[in-house]
C-alpha cells in the first residue's frame, strides 16, 4: 500500500523541480491499493488465511499501514530506511519482493493497478517478475477456480472488453478501481490494530546492497517536472452556416486529427 498526497492537496513543485514540496502535505493510501486490500480481506473471509499489508516510506506509510490493520489486516510490514528514498518502480519492486520472500513468501500478492501519484502501473508486474510468479493486471473480478491453487480471474482490456483467465497460485494481481466497496475501519478495528504485529525492516534487513536501494538502484532519473502550459486559441469561421460547418469539419480532420 503506497502513501500518496491527499488528492485534495495543493501541490507545489520543489526548488530543484524534481518533485513536489511534500513536507506539509496530508498523505493517504493510494485509492487503488484500498480496493486491493478490500479484495484481500474478502478472499480471506471466504477461504481463510491471513492478510499482510506492506508499505515502503516514512511515517506517512506507517499511518497507512495502521489504517490497513484497522480495516482488518492481520499483520503489517513497514520498509523504513533513508536508503529507500528516491526509489523508482524498479527499485521499489525489488525491495518489496525481497520483503515478501523474507516474510516466508505469499500465496497471493495484491497491489493497486496504479498509484495516484505516478500512475505508471508497473510496480506490481515488476514484483511478480522478481518473485518469479505469474500475474494478472487490471483485475475486476476474482473467483475460485474449483481448486485451492487455482483462481478464475476477469480482467479489463481496452475498448470495454473483458477477458477471463485461470491463474495458478502463487501469483500476483493488480486490482482495478471499483472492483468492490472498501470498508471503513470500525472503532473495534482501530483498537485491535494497536495489538497486531507491526514489523519494521531496513534495506540491510532485506539484504539489499547500497547500490540496489532507493535512488541509486533506480533505472531512471527525474530531470524536471513542470505544470503543462495552458494554450488556447479561438477562431471565428466566416461564411454561410454550410460553409462554416464544412470548414470546421476540415479543421477537425486536418488540424485536430479527431475525425
Amino acid at each position: 500500500m503506497k502513501a500518496v498526497p491527499d488528492p485534495g492537496s495543493r501541490l507545489i513543485i520543489n526548488e530543484t523541480k524534481t518533485w513536489i514540496k511534500d513536507q506539509d502535505l496530508t498523505f493517504v493510501a493510494s485509492e487503488a491499493d484500498n480496493y486491493a486490500l478490500e479484495e484481500a480481506l474478502r478472499l480471506k473471509e471466504k477461504n481463510g488465511g491471513e492478510v499482510v499489508v506492506l508499505s515502503m516510506g516514512g511515517e506517512e506509510s506507517a499511518r497507512v499501514l495502521r489504517s490497513g490493520l484497522a480495516m482488518g489486516a492481520d499483520r503489517a510490514i513497514h520498509l523504513l530506511d533513508p536508503k529507500f528514498k528516491g526509489a523508482d518502480e524498479f527499485a521499489a519492486a525489488m525491495a518489496i519482493a525481497k520483503a515478501i520472500e523474507k516474510d516466508g513468501g505469499a500465496d497471493l500478492v495484491l497491489t493497486g493497478v496504479q498509484s495516484d501519484d505516478l500512475g505508471t502501473g508497473m510496480t506490481g508486474t515488476m514484483i511478480a517478475e522478481f518473485l518469479g510468479v505469474p500475474h494478472a493486471t487490471v483485475v475486476v473480478a476474482v473467483e475460485s477456480g474449483g481448486d485451492e491453487k487455482l483462481l478464475k480471474i476477469r480482467r479489463e482490456l481496452e475498448g470495454g472488453i473483458n477477458e477471463t483467465i485461470s491463474l495458478m497460485l502463487p501469483a500476483l494481481m493488480t486490482i482495478q478501481f471499483g472492483i468492490n466497496q472498501p470498508r471503513y475501519a470500525s472503532l473495534k478495528g482501530i483498537m485491535a490494530a494497536k495489538k497486531k504485529d507491526f514489523k519494521v525492516w531496513s534495506a540491510a534487513d532485506l539484504g539489499l546492497a547500497d547500490d540496489a536501494a532507493g535512488k541509486t538502484g533506480a533505472m531512471y532519473e527525474v530531470k524536471e517536472i513542470f505544470i503543462p502550459e495552458k494554450k488556447s486559441k479561438v477562431e471565428i469561421l466566416s461564411g454561410t452556416p454550410e460553409e462554416a460547418a464544412a470548414a470546421l469539419v476540415e479543421k477537425l480532420r486536418r488540424e485536430a486529427k479527431v475525425l
